[in-house]
């Protein structure tokens, strides 16, 4: 996909087929085609191109909820009508030229949170595995289509094995609409973090990115990078890779104003410039203390 079809999306203006909103330090994105499933084609990439964009560069923005338009499906994955009418759900080209559906994905590293108001089968799944933190309205289920389709189960499946014990993975790669992970079972397996009411995801969702946000942008953006990157590194390896982010945090602003602000018995007023460094001066005199 070229820059230009993502840098021309105008989110200022109401999208086709998702709705992005921005209130105090939280994104919310929400896909809205409930009569599809909320169904993902390929041309609302742009558009998330777009938003992650956007998300990467507000700095008042601390975190992201991703979720979906009804109370039946979160995201039923490709729309299968697109796929069979323009010759295919993506275009055929390297990975990281091609999927932009998560933070993670576009490189984002603010908090997403996944509130699941239903169904999410297949490419809703994307959004599942790649969320720092899940919260699931009751009733709500998890599946996996691909191989129903003819089409292999991947990205999202390999996801999967990182959040779930390999077998349960397996199972829902395997037999696809056939077996079903129902909330409770997602919750005590780890998939999901939290059960709300039936409609309440959101609202939960809410509460836990506003508690986020009162924290240093850039201490948790270092944080999520630490947890996420030890998944793919061996665990020395991990270590020593926390072992930088953890010192090039000590340069910033924020290491200082977080101690004395904490000693003084009020709030942080947190730097959200990730390349902000403390002058030597500020840094000599928190050391000190």
């Amino acid at each position: 996909m070229s820059q230009q079809e993502w840098y021309e999306v105008d989110l200022t203006k109401p999208l086709d087929g998702v709705v992005y909103q921005k209130t105090g330090p939280i994104a919310l994105i929400r896909l809205n085609r409930p009569e599809r499933g909320n169904a993902l084609h390929p041309g609302l990439v742009p558009i998330f191109r777009a938003i992650w964009e956007d998300v990467r560069s507000d700095s008042a923005i601390r975190a992201s909820i991703v979720t979906g338009s009804g109370d039946r499906h979160f995201c039923t994955g490709a729309d299968l009508q697109h796929a069979s009418e323009d010759g295919g759900v993506a275009r055929n080209g390297p990975l990281d030229e091609q999927v932009f559906w998560t933070a993670r994905q576009n490189r984002v590293w603010k908090p997403m949170i996944c509130a699941i108001n239903g169904t999410v089968a297949g490419g809703g799944l994307h959004f599942v595995v790649d969320a720092d933190i899940v919260v699931a309205d009751e009733g709500s289920q998890f599946l996996d289509s691909h191989v129903n389709v003819g089409f292999v189960g991947g990205l999202e499946n390999i996801g999967l094995t990182k959040r779930l014990p390999l077998g349960t993975a397996l199972r829902m790669s395997l037999q696809g609409r056939d077996f079903r992970l129902g909330v409770e079972r997602a919750y005590n397996l780890g998939l999901v973090d939290e059960i709300s009411a039936r409609g309440q995801s959101v609202a939960v969702a809410t509460e836990i990115a506003l508690s986020i946000s009162k924290n240093s942008p850039q201490a948790v953006s270092l944080t999520q990078q630490a947890l996420w990157s030890s998944l793919e590194m061996g665990y020395e390896q991990s270590l020593n890779y926390a072992w930088s982010l953890i010192r090039l945090q000590w340069s910033h602003p924020d290491a200082v104003e977080g101690p004395l602000a904490f000693a003084n018995r009020r709030s942080a007023t947190w730097n959200p410039d990730p390349d902000a460094r403390a002058d030597a001066k500020e840094l000599d005199g928190e050391a000190g203390e």
